[in-house]
């Protein structure tokens, strides 16, 4: 395919040509127009290029959801440095291995995630951080944003990256081991972002909320470039609590896309939604990705909001990360759509031959935003691209019209007594319950190395059930060999920064027991 852009300063560039007096930037009370925004960019890539910072080095942010984070990321990559964007809620080891693995010479940083920073100059390749919202104490390492804001010379751009240039590196949160640096270019994000743009109808017009973390590849990717490639706006909210402030930011600032993970999805079919806000919204598409949306949330959804369209889609951080969305024009409920245009999939067996439509099979991909590979992982790039498709390690069906549907994740599938048992399927019937807020099971091996299925369940705020109460629902709906042998009620479910349930967790936690 064919793109408008070559790298994301022609981007950034273009969209102020369009819209430079326009908002891009709308965060509590300040607004940044298309011109600011580039301006300030171009002033802090000369600060970087000031301290010695070239062509292909690697810089982190760890960063927090703010215009900082926009600006320092534009700024990285006009200069053709590669950006790192870090997960915030990690800890300080956390931090230690992916800066050494990437070897990112210089860091921005949030002042208040300053505890877990600490030391890590001494343990990695840093050279310089410069601190967003304020410093400890200013000095030739440690530098401060606001003057990087105020430099006034000009950048060097006369060496632009190109289409395959690589753009940044996001770490996947990974099931075992360490997380792994996916290499994103600029043609992968290009890729996804001219996809969606064509299937979601974006317009300049358009208003993106943006409350998940932009550090993750779907919140990055299309509630961050996407809006900047239809020269249009996002609206930055701090937190998702409490969640009635997202809402009055949504009706106040008139935002027509909102970007959610199921758990977001799942409240909101709870919640109790203003008559006012269900009147005067302006949203016209909600987006689900991140994690499979149950049959019951979709439901409360669609109960709750009967003239919105609620979307569901899937992708990984190895693609970009989005590769397939239901449609404006036609949806199907429990699929997450078909595949962006030009994106070629198909399910697969063990020897990656095409499995008959409606077969269970593993979803492989091959587009323009498969990831170059994983940064100095060659045997599991090796593993995971195969004559350039991209083995998502995820088990689907694909139906006659195309659409996908997720049977489950392949490392989850629990093989007990000989039966294959997928754990969504029992999810699904545990989101039946009104007193359910979350639910998530596992397999574990017993003593003959055959696997036990165990779920662990999260009680809605005030609600009360008994297990046996549970066992007793799921024996009404499910085989028996698909009922869990043990159901454990927990205050809180372990998730990661993306509302994910994290099974990996809940597996660790109960071989502890």
């Amino acid at each position: 395919m064919n793109y408008p852009y070559q790298n994301f300063y022609e981007m950034l560039s273009a969209a102020c040509n369009q819209n430079g007096r326009g908002v891009v930037v709308y965060h509590d009370k300040e607004k940044i127009s298309y011109r600011e925004l580039k301006r300030k960019a171009e002033a802090v890539a000369a600060y970087l290029q000031s301290i010695d910072v070239k062509y292909g080095d690697k810089v982190a942010m760890v960063v927090s959801n703010s215009p900082e984070f926009i600006i320092s990321y534009f700024a990285i990559t006009a200069i053709g440095a590669v950006a790192v964007p870090v997960n915030t809620f990690l800890k300080h080891e956390e931090f230690e291995y992916i800066l050494n693995d990437c070897q990112a010479k210089v860091m921005f940083a949030s002042i208040g995630l300053s505890k877990e920073l600490k030391g890590l100059k001494k343990k990695t390749r840093l050279e310089k951080v410069i601190w967003i919202g304020g410093t400890e104490q200013s000095t030739d390492r440690h530098l401060s944003f606001a003057d990087a804001l105020a430099f006034t010379e000009e950048p060097d751009l006369s060496r632009q990256p190109q289409i395959d240039s690589l753009a940044h590196i996001i770490y996947t949160s990974g099931t075992t081991g360490h997380p792994k640096g996916a290499l994103i270019s600029y043609k992968n994000l290009f890729s996804n972002m001219a996809g969606a743009h064509e299937v979601f109808h974006v317009r300049k017009k358009d208003r993106f909320m943006v409350f998940l973390p932009m550090f993750h590849s779907f919140t990055l990717t299309a509630m961050v470039l996407l809006p900047v490639f239809a020269a249009g706006s996002m609206i930055l909210v701090k937190s998702v609590f409490p969640f009635s402030n997202v809402l009055k930011q949504a009706l106040l600032k008139r935002a027509t896309v909102f970007l959610g993970v199921p758990a977001i999805y799942t409240a909101m079919g709870k919640a109790k939604i203003p008559w006012y806000f269900r009147w005067f919204n302006r949203l016209r598409i909600f987006i689900s990705g991140g994690a499979p949306l149950a049959a019951q949330t979709i439901a409360d959804f669609k109960a709750k909001f009967p003239s919105a369209e609620l979307l569901e889609g899937y992708g990984l951080s190895e693609c970009s990360p989005v590769v397939a969305v239901n449609r404006l024009e036609k949806q199907k409920v429990g699929s997450v759509g078909l595949p962006l245009p030009g994106y070629q999939v198909k399910a697969v067996d063990e020897e990656l031959v095409e499995v008959p439509l409606g077969e269970v099979g593993e979803l492989i991909v091959k587009c323009d935003a498969v990831m170059q590979g994983y940064l100095n992982m060659p045997e599991a790039t090796g593993e995971t691209i195969v004559n350039g498709w991209l083995k998502t390690g995820d088990l689907v069906t694909i139906d006659s019209d195309g659409f996908i549907f997720i049977v489950d994740r392949k490392k989850d599938l629990i093989i007990s007594k000989g039966q294959n048992v997928y754990p969504r399927e029992i999810e699904e019937e545990l989101y039946k319950i009104e007193a359910v807020e979350a639910a998530a099971v596992i397999g574990v091996p017993d003593q003959y190395a055959d696997e036990e299925i165990v779920a662990f369940v999260q009680l809605k705020e005030n609600m009360s059930i008994k297990e046996t109460e549970i066992r007793a629902h799921l024996r009404r709906h499910l085989a028996n060999f698909k009922v869990p042998k043990e159901i454990h009620l927990k205050d809180e479910l372990p998730r990661n920064a993306t509302g994910k349930v994290l099974k990996r967790v809940l597996k660790q936690q109960f071989m502890k027991e």
